[in-house]
């Protein structure tokens, strides 16, 4: 994942009002309003998009230009045709074939709030695109995700989600041969090599670290928890509190990501969100706890006895069936699939069970009201609302199809046989543009951008002659 890219040129604001507009401006401008009482001395504003890869693309504007913003200001549609590196990728068909045309965004309400990198003097704000006709932008992946939601919600069926996400603090410095290596304890030069899931010590060690990215995260107003110690030294978990407003949920969980590598950064540190940063070590995921509500907020994954319900073990069904067609999705990039090794914490099958950390989809330990799904397949450098839209087409198509549910798995779901995932990402777009139902419920111009974009970034990645081929074969082939 890419930290955000800022174009700082003049902001292009356009005049003309659009159904709703005078509601959603008076709006606006209340919460500019009380936003500058709170923090009277902010100067810049970064105005952000989420390109495909979860990474921000915006600009940054003076406090002055904010208020203008409710009329709209313009992007390319071909931010959302972008790879990793910010290229676009002429393939999708958004580009130079359409005469790389700008559309319209406008301010998601609710979310200007103060950066992590300077939260006295620079806010950020988050756009939504329109299309040509004033609808949403089908390849935005919020309003992907959106329409995933939408649709649940008129059929009387409310999600409810919390977001995990892993991630390692970096040295700056790398090793002797060149390596990534763990960060030493701050004011020491002890550096821990080992791994310690659940250490105290490891987060006394990083305290300072870990105490102003709660503390950021409480003015940027994120549900946050604090910080766990995971497998791998120099790797925690932070995890974001259950919401029903699916599109929060995720909007928090990318400015956390951004907020980690910021303070990070603060603290001559680095972070990444990389799944797979090492080899001996495990990789970082991105776990969607899932549950759905009626409109009398009563959990149907639930019965009486606190057991599954009928509607869970159907979504179950969809889930596993399209899990592995959705890991292009989940697994976004080459070094993504290599998190998924024997070993390494990370289910390589597409299966269930009850509290077993080895399987796919884990129902944890929990009450009525909060029997649910841990979905712990997706990296923790998938886009989040990618990720949330693919589980909720997976509950879809169970809810939609006669499926059969595997028996839940008992013992160590790694060493016994089930659907297997497939684990290079070649396989994975290949099974992806030919399950035509994910395609239905994400979109039929989504899927072929996002099956285009990430086909030509792997074609990039395999031209590239890499430093292993060259010791293992210069003067061995």
């Amino acid at each position: 994942m890419q930290a955000m890219s800022l174009i700082t040129n003049n902001i292009e604001v356009e005049n003309f009002a659009l159904p709703g507009e005078e509601t959603r401006s008076s709006a606006f401008q209340d919460e500019v309003t009380e936003y500058l009482e709170r923090h009277p001395i902010t100067q810049h504003v970064d105005v952000l998009l989420t390109d495909l890869n979860g990474s921000f693309r915006g600009k940054r504007i003076p406090v002055s230009a904010l208020r203008k913003i409710e009329k709209g200001c313009y992007f390319p549609a071909s931010v959302f045709a972008m790879d990793i590196l910010g290229n676009v990728v002429e393939e999708a068909g958004l580009g130079q074939e359409l005469g790389e045309p700008d559309r319209i965004c406008l301010p998601v309400p609710g979310t200007l709030s103060p950066s992590a990198s300077d939260p006295e003097h620079i806010g950020q704000l988050l756009l939504t695109m329109l299309d040509e006709d004033g609808t949403p932008f089908d390849v935005e992946p919020r309003n992907v995700l959106n329409h995933i939601w939408q649709t649940l919600r008129q059929r009387g069926l409310f999600p409810v989600v919390a977001v995990e996400l892993e991630f390692y603090l970096l040295d700056r410095q790398r090793d002797a041969e060149g390596a990534l290596q763990p960060p030493c304890t701050p004011g020491t030069h002890e550096r821990n090599i080992q791994s310690q899931v659940y250490s105290v010590d490891n987060l006394d060690h990083f305290a300072d670290v870990l105490n102003d990215i709660d503390r950021l995260a409480h003015i940027q107003g994120l549900p946050a928890d604090g910080a766990v110690a995971e497998s791998s030294p120099g790797q925690f978990e932070i995890n974001l509190h259950h919401t029903d407003n699916i599109l929060n949920a995720c909007d928090h969980a990318l400015a956390l990501k951004r907020l980690v590598r910021l303070v990070a950064e603060n603290h001559e540190m680095d972070a990444t969100f990389m799944a797979k940063p090492y080899d001996d070590y495990a990789g970082s995921g991105m776990h969607i706890h899932l549950s759905i509500l009626d409109d009398n907020g009563k959990n149907l994954f639930s019965n009486e006895q606190g057991e599954d319900s009928p509607l869970m073990k159907k979504a179950l069904a969809g889930m596993i069936a399209m899990m592995p067609a959705s890991m292009a999705v989940l697994a976004p990039n080459v070094n993504a699939f290599r998190r998924f090794q024997p070993g390494m914490y990370v289910p390589t099958q597409a299966s269930w069970g009850h509290n077993n950390r080895t399987v796919a989809l884990r129902v944890p330990c929990s009450d009525t009201n909060n029997h649910r799904v841990e979905y712990r397949v997706a990296g923790a450098d998938a886009n989040p609302y990618l990720v949330v839209a693919t589980v909720l087409a997976g509950v879809l198509f169970g809810l939609d199809n006669p499926l059969a549910l595997s028996e839940p798995v008992t013992g160590n779901g790694l060493e016994q046989e089930g659907s297997p995932l497939p684990i290079r990402q070649s396989d994975a777009l290949q099974m992806f543009e030919q399950q035509t139902a994910l395609h239905k419920y994400l979109g039929e111009r989504f899927s072929h951008v996002y099956h285009a974009c990430k086909s030509d970034e792997l074609l990039q990645f395999e031209r590239r002659v890499t430093e292993t081929e060259i010791d293992w074969m210069l003067r061995n082939a």
